[in-house]
């Protein structure tokens, strides 16, 4: 199979991207990939294993309202379409699997869809309630109505639409899609990118990391606010944030640290790979999540309580709708979205008690042995064949599950 994905994000980076392209590349097929350029040193077209890319634009994290956000947008959309109508014209793509954000990405897919290749639009995140906890304005309805027609339009243009967790599909359905059309992929986490890895740090302190986006949402302030009651009763104990997004937040949380005086103890550390991701993980004591429940934070699901099981890292977590959803108490620690003294206690219950630590690091190695995509891909396989032979007939594909 011939397969094309078109993703707004850096390749490397995001996980959810690689485990599809990985995944079909390893069983043969041939895969590109036409996103943002990456922070490697590489720059235009290359290849990441057996995955071709093509990297076209490059983005700065510093979008401070809606329309040099959109623009940027817009950019991506016109010179993906335009690469992706050469490349189709050369490789007859089978498949085009195209990633939001923006929803209307999926138009850059016009030409193969026109000329009978099956197309996906993958929703990583529904972009109206993203929308309307990331900008606020005066015209966040009007913005926000406008989202969603998008959403309407960009999915029908589709032949079926993934979404990533259970709670956005049942709104999908609800308002864009039809229910036989539209199928569930969490994010599962990859165990040939997080392998189990050997804990090398012996510098006795107490490492609690968060590794991910700076967004309001991710309430990374009531961590920050937790952590320093955390280090009054732990002592040497420090705060890793990996990742970045926002900068306007982000400096508001390293003012937040000058207030509490914890500038030795709460570390920014920027971004890394994913697979130097699983290291840094392996060697931190405690996982934690602090996410808002409000509109959005309620309902994304944490992509990263599944990778710290995955090296066996203890997670606290809120409790959100959608983490209570998918996981229980015991399989993760749990307190109260928004409250700092909840989250204080919890961490603190992990650290002193032994006990509940191994047993959370158990049912986390179980959970992810039963949820990892390994296990899942198979369903991907199905789905992405059943479209080929939607598009070229039976006789034409004469694809089994797993086989290219």
């Amino acid at each position: 199979m011939k397969v094309c994905m078109l993703a707004y994000t850096e390749y490397e980076r995001d996980n959810r991207v690689r485990r599809y392209a990985e995944a079909l590349a390893k069983r043969g097929d041939q895969v590109d990939i036409i996103s943002l350029e990456g922070s490697h040193s590489r720059s235009g077209n290359g290849e990441v294993g057996a995955v071709k890319v093509y990297e076209i634009q490059k983005r700065d994290l510093n979008e401070r309202g809606v329309w040099s956000y959109a623009r940027r947008q817009l950019s991506f959309l016109a010179r993906s379409s335009a690469l992706l109508t050469r490349l189709h014209h050369r490789n007859a793509y089978d498949l085009v699997h195209v990633h939001n954000i923006p929803d209307f990405l999926v138009f850059a897919a016009w030409y193969p869809r026109m000329t009978g290749s099956a197309i996906i639009l993958d929703i990583h995140d529904i972009v109206p309630e993203l929308f309307a906890n990331k900008f606020k304005s005066r015209l966040s309805k009007l913005y926000v109505g406008m989202l969603r027609t998008m959403e309407k339009a960009s999915a029908r243009f589709a032949d079926h639409v993934i979404v990533s967790n259970d709670l956005w599909r049942e709104t999908l359905v609800a308002r864009s899609v039809r229910s036989a059309d539209c199928s569930v992929f969490i994010n599962h986490v990859d165990t040939e990118v997080f392998k189990r890895k050997t804990r090398s740090r012996r510098d006795g302190h107490f490492v609690v990391l968060f590794p991910g986006t700076f967004q309001w949402h991710q309430g990374l302030d009531i961590g920050i606010r937790a952590f320093a009651k955390f280090k009054e009763e732990v002592g040497d104990a420090e705060f890793h944030l990996y990742g970045g997004g926002n900068l306007t937040i982000e400096s508001e949380l390293k003012e937040l640290v000058r207030e509490l005086r914890l500038e030795g103890a709460v570390k920014f550390c920027g971004a890394v790979s994913l697979d130097q991701m699983a290291e840094v993980m392996a060697n931190a004591d405690l996982g934690v999540v602090p996410k808002r429940a409000d509109a959005f934070g309620n309902e994304a699901y944490s992509t990263k309580i599944m990778e710290f099981m995955s090296q066996g890292i203890p997670v606290v977590a809120s409790e959100t709708k959608i983490d209570a959803y998918y996981f229980r108490e015991g399989v993760v620690h749990f307190f109260k979205s928004g409250d700092v003294d909840g989250m204080t206690r919890a961490m603190l219950d992990i650290a002193r008690d032994g006990n509940l630590r191994e047993s959370l690091v158990q049912s986390g190695y179980d959970y992810v042995e039963q949820n990892c995509w390994d296990v899942k891909k198979k369903e991907y396989f199905n789905l992405v064949d059943s479209l080929r032979k939607l598009h070229h007939g039976e006789a034409g594909s004469g694809l089994q599950e797993g086989t290219s």
